[in-house]
């Protein structure tokens, strides 16, 4: 941003009232979609950035060095948004059986039938190319390089996905989990490490939640409005950082019906939005030993990480246990021996000692510690949203 790095705070929907876009500006969000150079100016006036769609499948076409020679030099322009879910689309989308009827029976792709395996591989060989060859012509065009982001599904591809990785910048994926029947939160924290890996460690930004299945229409079968719980999405958030995620956007809004729920979202991306100084920052180790008895089996489910701006201290712990553990030890804290970390809110502190700090986590918990409270905001309307099925205005 114009006051400098930024760790991403994104919205796809662009509001068309300037009040609203505002209130999105005021609760912390710097990132939005955008269609045009005049969106672009909507954002500059506001201080936030702009992410520009370009349909890169279709090659270097000379609409493409239209549009990317009118919106180059925009101060507010962010970085440029390759074609959505492209690997997907052509290889596990639904759609290809449910309404195109490329595929002729359900999960094609994934039973890697030869008709599934053949489409994918004519598609590809179509859009790749014209992919490599879209964004050569960026390159050419774009003296700011500013970063080109795709994208995926959960579960893209990797080999397709890796045809196309040496020429973007950023990759990840969108996971929206909670439904009526499952709320697998901790899918957030697993795919954006899927993604670190296919993407060979290149940063990741990861597209949540901001809406509820049942607004979307009958495709989806969902006709019972459920959105997530303010902690709900706070730990998706929080579990997308601790697992590596460089950026956070969510999808959705456009077709919220729900105030409240906005409203929540709103109180998050203001959390969020107050951790900005350690957020930028690079990540420090954070040794983590489970003392519980009997230790639940299988790997341990609690991440950490810790970030330091300045003189102060910023430690994030997320359990993606749907158990409890009662005896968390944080080591490698040897920095902070004798500071003070608070639970932001939250009551209580404690006191770093011997390099560790030890804490107790229910299921799905977020621990959020600061050496200092002035990093919390003060806007705390939305954070108490428990909303149950059916309600939601």
């Amino acid at each position: 941003t114009a006051k400098g790095p930024a760790f991403p705070l994104g919205f796809y929907e662009l509001p068309e009232d300037d009040n609203a876009l505002k209130a999105m500006a005021d609760a912390g969000v710097n990132l939005v979609r955008c269609r045009n150079r005049a969106d672009l100016d909507r954002l500059q006036r506001l201080g936030m950035m702009g992410v520009m769609p370009l349909p890169l499948q279709d090659g270097a076409t000379d609409a493409l060095r239209e549009t990317i020679t009118g919106l180059v030099d925009h101060p507010a322009l962010a970085l440029w948004e390759g074609p959505d879910e492209v690997v997907w689309n052509f290889t596990a989308y639904s759609g290809l059986f449910r309404t195109m009827g490329v595929h002729s029976e359900k999960e094609a792709w994934q039973k890697q039938t030869p008709e599934a395996v053949a489409y994918a591989e004519q598609k590809a060989s179509e859009i790749i190319p014209n992919m490599r060859a879209a964004v050569d012509l960026i390159r050419k065009l774009d003296p700011s390089n500013h970063p080109v982001w795709i994208n995926e599904a959960q579960s893209s591809d990797t080999y397709y996905v890796r045809q196309y990785l040496d020429f973007v910048d950023i990759t990840g994926c969108d996971i929206y989990p909670v439904k009526k029947d499952k709320r697998q939160l901790e899918r957030i924290g697993q795919g954006t490490e899927r993604w670190l890996k296919v993407g060979r460690g290149k940063p990741v930004y990861m597209v949540l939640q901001a809406f509820s299945w049942s607004e979307l229409g009958d495709y989806y079968g969902e006709k019972e409005t459920v959105y997530p719980a303010f902690e709900e999405s706070r730990f998706m958030a929080y579990n997308a950082i601790v697992r590596g995620a460089n950026g956070i956007l969510y999808w959705g809004s456009q077709f919220l019906k729900s105030k409240v729920f906005r409203e929540s979202l709103y109180a998050l991306t203001s959390e969020l939005g107050n951790l900005q100084p350690f957020l930028v920052t690079p990540a420090l180790p954070v040794h983590i030993t489970l003392t519980d008895l009997p230790e639940a089996p299988g790997a341990t489910q609690v991440y950490a990480t810790l970030r330091k701006h300045e003189q102060e201290w910023l430690l994030i712990v997320v359990n993606e246990d749907n158990l409890r553990h009662m005896g968390v030890v944080l080591e490698n804290l040897e920095a902070l021996n004798g500071r003070e970390l608070h639970l932001l809110y939250g009551e209580g502190s404690q006191t770093v000692s011997h390099g560790e700090l030890t804490v107790r986590m229910q299921p799905y918990d977020t621990q959020v510690y600061c050496t200092s409270r002035q990093y919390e905001t003060s806007r705390l309307a939305g954070r108490e949203f428990e909303q149950q099925e059916g309600e939601g205005e």
